[in-house]
């Protein structure tokens, strides 16, 4: 028997197709994690959040767990990603950063 309870979800067209991030930056408090997605491009004068998502601290929690399942999944597949060495941003995550908010 699983714990695991299987549920449909509804993915409406205009969030099915996603938006692109190449950064996001997390911050928390004692209640919530906020993740904001943003694009950062050439030419760009500053990055601009797409998205914003608030959690809990156990959702985000669960998030990473989840996350770090399935890039050792892909890894096992594909081959282990490579972060290109030392980055020169200041984010130690190669455009991740992380930090609490007050």
């Amino acid at each position: 028997m699983t714990n695991e309870k299987e549920f449909k979800i509804e993915l409406k067209p205009e969030v099915a197709k996603g938006s692109y991030s190449n950064l996001a930056i997390i911050t928390h408090s004692h209640s919530e994690f906020v993740i904001d997605f943003a694009t950062m491009l050439p030419g760009l004068m500053k990055p601009e959040v797409s998205n914003r998502i608030i959690m809990t601290p156990e959702h985000a929690k669960r998030l990473f767990l989840a996350l770090q399942d399935n890039l050792t999944k892909y890894e096992n597949q594909h081959g282990q990603i490579s972060l290109g060495g030392e980055q020169k941003t200041p984010f130690p995550m190669g455009g991740f950063g992380s930090g609490a908010k007050s």
